[in-house]
């Protein structure tokens, strides 16, 4: 393992640098804290609603079982969130989690919550495909 993980020390990415992609994560995890806000309120409104007719009543309830899927994936997301401001504060932030090399600013960009370079990430995903995962 490279020594900058092990001291827990970012040496590639200036602090105006982490500003940035800390600035980008917590704003994702406010739209998505607001978000999910909405949700509640609307879904404790739906709760009301009388659905005599059971087509009425099983859209009503595949739409609602999708959006809670989704606010799961959400809610999954906002760990990650939590996660990467994390690795900023401690200093391993863009630092891929399997080989210890330095993760490119361009994916971290595409997707700041990432733990892995590309060559980890497509390796990891070739061996699920391989899997049937």
């Amino acid at each position: 393992m490279h020594l900058y993980i092990r001291l827990g020390y970012n040496h590639w990415m200036d602090r105006s640098k982490l500003e940035y992609f800390k600035n980008i994560l917590n704003k994702q995890r406010g739209e998505l804290l607001g978000e999910a806000e909405k949700t509640v309120s609307g879904m404790s409104r739906s709760k009301r609603d009388n659905f005599p007719d059971p087509t009425d009543r099983a859209s009503m309830e595949t739409n609602r079982n999708f959006l809670l899927r989704v606010k799961d994936r959400e809610r999954k997301l906002i760990i990650k969130i939590d996660e990467a401001v994390k690795r900023i504060d401690d200093g391993t932030y863009g630092i891929c989690e399997n080989c210890g090399d330095l993760i490119s600013e361009k994916r971290l960009e595409a997707r700041p919550v990432t733990t892995y370079c590309i060559d980890c990430k497509t390796e990891e995903e070739s061996l699920e495909k391989m899997r049937g995962s």
